[in-house]
Order: C-alpha cells, then sequence, then structure tokens
C-alpha cells in the first residue's frame, strides 16, 4: 500500500534541495499583477511543503542507507546516537554534501532539480491563472472570492510535469484549480439537467466548473452525512443512477476519492474517465472459457469503479477502494513506512500496520448498504429504462455527440502499479545503476503488457511511461472521444484511432441487462471483508418442517443443482470451462471468474461433480446429463491453469507464489488431486501433479503471513500427510515438519495459551478456518503422522486459546473480529462448527471427555446463534448438518432433534427459498465451501451408505 515515511526525520535536512526553486519562484510571482503579498507568502508556503513532503517520500531510503554508513565507517564524531543523528541531518543539510552523493549516483541532482523545476513551473502557471481568473469565479464559491488564505497542493497524482490539483480556501470561500480541462464536467452536468427534464429527476451531481483552455476551476465539495432515511434513501438511488448512466458513457475509474457523499447528493468529483475503450482481453492460458469470462465480466457495471471490489495487486490486496464501498471497519490493515530509531544514528525504515484512511464517499457513519441495496437496483432499472426510451428516440446519441471534443483520461494501467514501480525507479539501487532499474521497470511494464489489453506494449511509449516516473509523475493518457487515439507522456500515442462514443454506445444497446443486475447484486458482499461479518437478513432455517418422503426430495435438489452449475457455466471451444461468481480468498471477496482452489474455485466444483458421478453409479443420486463432459472441462482448465503457471514461474519476471492453504492455495489443490485419485479418476497424472504442487510449497510457506488452515501454512499440512501416506519416500512427511517447526517459530504464547497472527499481544483469530482451532488441529495430525510431543503440546496451547474464547454467559465463542460478543461465531469458519467438527475429526469415540464438552458446547451454540444464515458449507446449514449429525450420534444434540427431522428441516429451506449461498437468493455462486456445489456435495453425504469424505476436514 503506498505509504510515506515519517515526515519528523529529514524534512529540515532537504531544504537545500527546494530553496533555489523557491528563490526563483518567488521573483516570479512578482511579477504577476494583481498577487499580493500576503497571497504570494502562501503559495510559496504551499509549494515548500508539498515539495518537502515529495522529495522525503523519495529519498528517506537513500538517507538512511548514507547515514548508516557513515555510522558504519566512523564518519561521525558526536558522543551518542543523537548527536550523530544531528551532525549527519547537519551535514546532509547542505547542498555541497548532495553534489558529493555524484560518484555512486550519477544522475540523482539532475532528478531532484527536475522535480522541483516542474512543481515550481506548474504552480507558477496557477498563479498566474488564478490572478487572471479570479473575477469570473464568483459563481463558484457563492460570491467574490477576494484573497488567497490557504492553498494545498497535491491533493491526487501529479502528471505531466508536476502538475496537480490545488485546493483554494479563499475570502470568498473554497474552490478547486484542476490543471486540465474540465469540459467533460460541465458536459456531465448539463446532460444530468437535460435528463431531469425528461422526466429522471436524480440526486446525482457534479460540480458547476468553469471551463478554461486545458484547465479549469471548480467548486468545492463539502463531505456531508445524511441527515435522516430520507436523504439516505436519496444517496443509493442516485448510486444506482450513477451506474445507469455511466454505463452508456463508458464510464470507470470512480474509486472512493472520486465520490463525495453530501447528504442526499453522491456527487462525482473527478468524472475524467469517460468513453474508456475497451479492449479484448490478452491470451490468459487459462484457457478459452476463462478469458471469455474476462471479457463478459470486463463490459459490465463493474468496469465502472462505483460497486464494491477489492484489490489483487501487492500492496492493495484486499482493499475496497470503490466509490461506493471502502467501509469503515472493512479494509485489510495496511503498511506505513516508517522512520524507526528515529533521531538515532541507528535510525531504519520500517512499517507499521494501519487503518486504511477514510473517504468522503459514506452517506453515514455506519452505511447500512444491505438495507438500502435493492434501491440501487430499482434506480438502476429506472434510468436504464429512460436512456433506453431515449435512445429508441433518436435522443440519446445527440446528446452523446456533445462530449465529443471534450479531453478525456484513460487509465491504461492501474496508478497503483505505477507507484510501485514509481518507488522501485528512486530506490538507492535504483539510483546508482539507472540503467538496470530502468530495463527492469521496461520489462515489467512490457510483461503487464502482454497480460492487460489496455497496457501499452510499444517500446517509445513505456519508455516515456518510465520518464515521467522517473521525476515523480504518473503517466497520463488522454484523447478526444471522436478521436480515440490516446495521447500519452512525451508526446507519445497509443492505441488505433476510433470513435469512442459510438463504441461505448453500441456495446450498450447489446449488453445484458440480467447480467449488470447480477453483478450488482452480488459486488455487495466485496463491502465485507469476512464472512462472519456479513450483515444479517432472514433467517432460511425451516422451523416448521415438511417430513416424509427424504430420500426423493433428496436427490431432486442434488440434482437440481448440478443442473444449475451445467446451465451457468461458460464454455470455451479449447474444451475449457469457467463460471463469474464473487470469489472468497483470504483478504478479500470480489466478482470475477473462479479461480483453481477448493475453497470456491474449479477444484472444489470438480470434486462435486465427481462425488456426483460417483454417487449415481451407486444408484445413490440421480443421472444428469452433462456431468461427465463437465467433469472432463474442469480439470482441462485445471491442467491448463497449471501449464501455463509453471510457463510463468519459469521465465524472467519473477510472480507472487501461490498461497499453501488447505482450502485457497496449494494445499487445496494437492487435497483435490488425491481425493480424485483414489475415486480411480487420472490416477497417474493426478498423482502427478500432487507431487508437483507439493515442490511449491516451501516458497509459497516462507511468503505465508497468515498462518490459518484457509489459506495459510497450517492448511498445507494435512494435504502433505495425505500425499506421505500415498507416497512414503517423497519426504513429504519431513516437509509437513517444517512447516509444522515453521508454526511452533511464529506461536505467540501468553499464560500457557497460543494463537497465531494479530498485531499485538493475543490478538490471533479462534475458530477453524482462520484460528488457533484450524491450527492446532493440523498440528495435532503432525504430531500423531511424526511421532514428536512439541506438536502435540502447541496444539494444547491451540486448544486452550480458543477454549479462553468461550463465553458462559452466552454459550458461545468470542468473535475476535467483532464487538459484539456472540456475533458471526456459531460457524465452520470462524466458531462452534469448525471447532466441533475438529474435535470430533480427532477424536471420533469421544475418548476424551474434553471432546464430549466441547461438542455439547458446540451444538447448543450452533442451535441458538447459527441456523439459517445460508446454506453453504462455510458459514451455513449445510456444515451444521454434519456437526449436528455427530451430536446425535452422541447423544449431544439439541433435545427431540434426529437425523430426519434435520434433514427435513434442510430440504425444507432449500426447497422454500432454493440454494442461497450469497446475500440474496438471487446470486450465483457455484463453489464447493461458499457456493452451490458443496450443498449438492453434502446432500449426497447424507445418504446412510455414502462413503464420501468430510471436506470440512479434508478428510
Amino acid at each position: 500500500m503506498p505509504s510515506s515515511a515519517d515526515a519528523g526525520g529529514f524534512t529540515a535536512t532537504l531544504g537545500c534541495l527546494v530553496e533555489p526553486g523557491l528563490v526563483r519562484l518567488a521573483a516570479q510571482l512578482q511579477t504577476i499583477p494583481g498577487l499580493g503579498a500576503c497571497e504570494r507568502a502562501t503559495i510559496l508556503q504551499a509549494t515548500r511543503s508539498s515539495l518537502l513532503s515529495t522529495l522525503h517520500g523519495k529519498l528517506t531510503r537513500l538517507l538512511l542507507l548514507e547515514l548508516n554508513a557513515a555510522r558504519v565507517t566512523g564518519r561521525l564524531g558526536g558522543e551518542d546516537a543523537q548527536q550523530r543523528w544531528r551532525e549527519f541531518c547537519a551535514i546532509a543539510a547542505e547542498l555541497s554534501w548532495w553534489e558529493g552523493l555524484a560518484e555512486h549516483y550519477a544522475t540523482l541532482s539532475t532528478r531532484i532539480a527536475r522535480i522541483v523545476d516542474n512543481r515550481c513551473s506548474a504552480i507558477l502557471r496557477f498563479a498566474q491563472r488564478w490572478a487572471t481568473d479570479r473575477p469570473a469565479l464568483a459563481s463558484l464559491c457563492g460570491g467574490k472570492p477576494g484573497d488567497l488564505l490557504e492553498l494545498s497542493i497535491g491533493t491526487g497524482d501529479s502528471h505531466c510535469d508536476g502538475q496537480s490539483v490545488v485546493l483554494l480556501r479563499t475570502e470568498g470561500g473554497r474552490l478547486v484549480y484542476k490543471p486540465h480541462s474540465v469540459a467533460v464536467d460541465a458536459e456531465l452536468h448539463d446532460l444530468i439537467e437535460y435528463l431531469a427534464t425528461c422526466g429522471s429527476t436524480s440526486s446525482m451531481k457534479v460540480p458547476r466548473v468553469a471551463v478554461y483552455p486545458g484547465y479549469g476551476w471548480a467548486e468545492f465539495v463539502a463531505h456531508r452525512y445524511a441527515a435522516d432515511d430520507s436523504e439516505l434513501h436519496d444517496f443509493y438511488r442516485g448510486i444506482g443512477h450513477w451506474l445507469a448512466l455511466m454505463r452508456v458513457l463508458g464510464g470507470s475509474d470512480l474509486h472512493a476519492e472520486n465520490l463525495i457523499a453530501m447528504g442526499p447528493h453522491p456527487v462525482v468529483v473527478d468524472c475524467e474517465t469517460l468513453f474508456t475503450p475497451r479492449m479484448p482481453p490478452r491470451p490468459s492460458g487459462w484457457g478459452q472459457a476463462v478469458d471469455q469470462a474476462v471479457e463478459v465480466l470486463g463490459g459490465t457495471v463493474l468496469a465502472i469503479g462505483l460497486l464494491p471490489a477489492r484489490g489483487q495487486a501487492l500492496g492493495w490486496r484486499g482493499v475496497d477502494s470503490s466509490g461506493i464501498g471502502r467501509l469503515r471497519g472493512q479494509q485489510p490493515m495496511q503498511p506505513q513506512a516508517i522512520i524507526e530509531n528515529v533521531g538515532t544514528d541507528e535510525a531504519r525504515l520500517g512499517s507499521i500496520m494501519t487503518e486504511l484512511m477514510a473517504a468522503q464517499n459514506q452517506p453515514s457513519e455506519q452505511p447500512a448498504l444491505v438495507r438500502f441495496w435493492p434501491r440501487v437496483l430499482e434506480a438502476f432499472d429506472e434510468m436504464t429504462a429512460c436512456l433506453r426510451r431515449l435512445d429508441a428516440e433518436g435522443q440519446l446519441q445527440v446528446r452523446l455527440r456533445r462530449f465529443a471534443d471534450c479531453p478525456v483520461r484513460v487509465v491504461v494501467r492501474a496508478t497503483e502499479i505505477y507507484a510501485e514501480i514509481g518507488r522501485m525507479l528512486w530506490h538507492p539501487i535504483s539510483l546508482h545503476d539507472e540503467g538496470a532499474a530502468r530495463k527492469r521497470a521496461f520489462d515489467l511494464l512490457a510483461e503487464m503488457a502482454e497480460r492487460t489489453a489496455l497496457a501499452p506494449s510499444d517500446a517509445a511509449v513505456i519508455e516515456a511511461e518510465i520518464d515521467a516516473l522517473m521525476v515523480g509523475d504518473i503517466p497520463f493518457f488522454s484523447t478526444l472521444p471522436r478521436h480515440g487515439r490516446l495521447d500519452g507522456p512525451g508526446r507519445t500515442q497509443w492505441l488505433a484511432p476510433g470513435d469512442r462514443i459510438e463504441e461505448v454506445l453500441q456495446a450498450w444497446r447489446t449488453s445484458d441487462l440480467q447480467l449488470d443486475r447480477q453483478v450488482i447484486q452480488a459486488a455487495l458482499v466485496s463491502a465485507f471483508i469476512g464472512e462472519g461479518l456479513l450483515p444479517k437478513q432472514g433467517s432460511l432455517w425451516s422451523v416448521r418442517a415438511r417430513q416424509g418422503d427424504i430420500e426423493r426430495r433428496r436427490r431432486h435438489q442434488s440434482a437440481a443443482i448440478m443442473r444449475q452449475i451445467l446451465a451457468n457455466a461458460i464454455r470455451g471451444g479449447d474444451g475449457s470451462i469457467a463460471w463469474i461468481a464473487p470469489v472468497v480468498g483470504p483478504t478479500s471477496r470480489t466478482t470475477q471468474p473462479i479461480k483453481q482452489d477448493l475453497y470456491n474455485g474449479i477444484s472444489g466444483i470438480a470434486v462435486a461433480v465427481a462425488a456426483y458421478l460417483r454417487e449415481t453409479d451407486a444408484g445413490r443420486a440421480n443421472s444428469v446429463d452433462g456431468l461427465d463432459e463437465l467433469l472432463s472441462a474442469s480439470l482441462r482448465t485445471l491442467d491448463q491453469a497449471e501449464t501455463t503457471r509453471l510457463r510463468d514461474e519459469a521465465g524472467d519476471i519473477k510472480i507472487r507464489p501461490r498461497l499453501p492453504g488447505g482450502y485457497v492455495g496449494l494445499g487445496s489443490q494437492i487435497w483435490t488431486c488425491l481425493t480424485l485419485a483414489r475415486w480411480g479418476i487420472e490416477q497417474e497424472q493426478m498423482l502427478h501433479r500432487a507431487c508437483a504442487l507439493a515442490a511449491q510449497l516451501p516458497n509459497a510457506v516462507m511468503e505465508d503471513t497468515t498462518h490459518d488452515v484457509l489459506s495459510g501454512v497450517a492448511g498445507a499440512i494435512p494435504p502433505l500427510l495425505a500425499l506421505a501416506a500415498a507416497l512414503p519416500v517423497g519426504g513429504y512427511l519431513t516437509m509437513a515438519r517444517q512447516f509444522g517447526d515453521l508454526l511452533c517459530e511464529r506461536a505467540r504464547y501468553q499464560d500457557g495459551l497460543a494463537c497465531w497472527g494479530g498485531e499485538s499481544g493475543m490478538a490471533g483469530l479462534g475458530g477453524f478456518s482462520h484460528g488457533a482451532t484450524g491450527i492446532g488441529w493440523a498440528l495435532r495430525k503432525l504430531a500423531r503422522a511424526s511421532g514428536e510431543s512439541r506438536y502435540d503440546e502447541l496444539a494444547d496451547a491451540a486448544f486452550a486459546y480458543d477454549d479462553s474464547l468461550f463465553d458462559t454467559e452466552h454459550g458461545n465463542w468470542r468473535d475476535l473480529r467483532t464487538t459484539e460478543r456472540a456475533l458471526g461465531a456459531a460457524t465452520w469458519c470462524n466458531g462452534a462448527v469448525g471447532i466441533g467438527l475438529a474435535h470430533v475429526d480427532l477424536d471420533p469415540e469421544l475418548t476424551h471427555p474434553s471432546t464430549r464438552l466441547l461438542l455439547r458446547r458446540a451444538a447448543a451454540a450452533t442451535w441458538h446463534f447459527g441456523l439459517g444464515l445460508d446454506h453453504c458449507l462455510c458459514h451455513g446449514d449445510l456444515s451444521v448438518w454434519e456437526m449436528f449429525e455427530h451430536a446425535i450420534a452422541a447423544g449431544e444434540a439439541p433435545k427431540g432433534m434426529s437425523s430426519e427431522h434435520l434433514q427435513a428441516s434442510i430440504l425444507s429451506s432449500l426447497e422454500s427459498h432454493g440454494p442461497t449461498c450469497g446475500m440474496t437468493k438471487d446470486i450465483f455462486v457455484p463453489g464447493l465451501m461458499t457456493g452451490v456445489a458443496g450443498v449438492a456435495y453434502q446432500l449426497l453425504r447424507m445418504h446412510p451408505a455414502s462413503q464420501l469424505p468430510s471436506v470440512l476436514t479434508l478428510a
């Protein structure tokens, strides 16, 4: 995540670098008529602050390296660490010291001077424009602006030789200066007013602007929470309207910083990215079906950026930066760079974990997205109907042609990608060998272009992008919608010309409205970071279950689910297959083509389909046509993905290792291979693939920071133990012991308790998939396979930790992700169901009294807190079924519960609501743990003769 080091250390040291430029700027400001002395001082001070902040972020690593070198070589003569720090800062505050660095950093002084000159020149242009335009700006701030009182420079990224947005506070009010054309803002403002005359009055707003050639001024929009439900209702109605309007305008990049909530109005404050070109995706190597799914999804409302979605790039993984997302408390903690031991000669660069700064996009302190989401859908339908009516009347195209000569921006690469490469280019190693750094940056950008259709692949354009990054700018691409060819940095051009207005209009006319609605519904889950934290809706549990006819109903429901999976598949001409669905990862939930894992990916679907065919052959399931081909396509797609991954890993560009976990990661795919091989499906190939996957585990484990069963190192242990049992001479037990040792090393101990993760103290989670019980369960299995007692001892400490989270007053385990003591903690993933199943799996005969006690507690907690959330295996009733079956057999189930009554209740719920595995029943989720495949799998296991293994304990 982009961050800057603590500015308390070297800020004053950098003054010598900016002073020459500021002296020149001061002299130039003196020549501007109508600019008062106080205004000149305000501009100079703001420019100084902006430049020092910019240079501090780029030069801190170099200064720390040089400080350490001076300390190690004895060049500092102070008596203590603090004196030596002050001595170094005094030396580095001299321009001669920086000039002396030329031997090691040949181009450093030139690059610094370029940044200073560019920013000062950009501010000079601003000052000249301010002095000239001031009399004409009264309408934007409610009266004559008067004198400039305060300035904030660089509130966004800088582009095109140091130009950036400037916020002004004047005697008459606040204003925004934009160093690029704002003609598109004016035209969008007029379009919204036109739609109101056509009967579509909306709470949508854009700021009023004053348009000048190549730049403009805009009114300042102040954030305000909605006053009541009526204003909230209007706000979310406006969001639905924005989705529909931006869909027809080809809008994109409408992230949280570009939307401000102003009471009932969602205000888009930066609408420069309209008529974004749509390019067919580059072949992924994962099969034509995946490529088709990517293309389909890229053409939906998800591409606008307003809907909740989680970042995948390094540094932004799990972050929801969307216009309507970025909820407080629903973002992963992010590393922020700081200077450790600042003020001493042992200062070094470190990091702390912090919450992502809140944006101004939310209309309330605790947004009730679930309550108002139906209004978003209704408003989307409402505005779409209006736009289609206008299109049928020939009016829509006429209105859109008014945008033809409005300059628009095209974001060809994610800004976070540029930010990461920019940081690399300012690293001391890069500064020492600029040629090698540029080549590395070129290779990364060229590699990205091979995978991302809109990213430039032309060598001249890439070199120009690097030139911009070298001087602290984010590369900027723009075009006129009627022309379409992009003008990039350094006067380069990219893409073939084309009428972008006609392109986006034709794409909208042929769009799948129902798919857009499904995407809007599915996107809601991405706003929330964990399954157990999803807002609760009405219970799906059947209080008055229909009894009897269990076998016929079970068969009917499982067959219907398999047909649903078949019907929703996307098929490629090469025999590959894909599905689009909300995908759950360790730090993210986002709608995308599903991946290869067991949890919500193709591995899980392959297991479910193979299980269904197996039970059909045994006469325990109804025949469903097409499942043989579905299984073959799933295995083919997994094989293609693995081949592509191995090819990529052999390339020059280092790629991020996969997660090691047992449900999301390499461990999950090993378990899948072993299960399919055990069922006689491509046995030799499956064992070979399992071994190849296991070979990748050591690198994956070294990158792991989660430790848990779901995606971390603990989840790799049980599949490795199964592989060791199948192939005893492969060294897999030794590998599993190495992973167990790592868990021993990383455990956090307190008063005989052990947990993992968390930011401080005993902040680690409990439960099975994410927490201490799951890790303890894996360690106990390792202890039994290896005979080594240290794993047993650590497992006991992990179980004791979860025992300490049991709240006797409420009869449930506490979920440390929430302040509500019992919220969300009665599921497989985070509470009672997973805890009960883990201990029964380790002690199926209940030989230890503690196992019976835990099962009794788990059954009671689940009965009171865990029923009816949805039907899935992760946090729904089909995992509850498995735990209750154990409780019934042990005599520890809730009073009056029997296997037949339990199955009847679940079947009645499925019959009443349909298989529901998302926020609403209308969201189709195909996967094993979070989707309908897992529901079908458990229905198969309900047959008393079924021998299918439990996926909840990776049996």
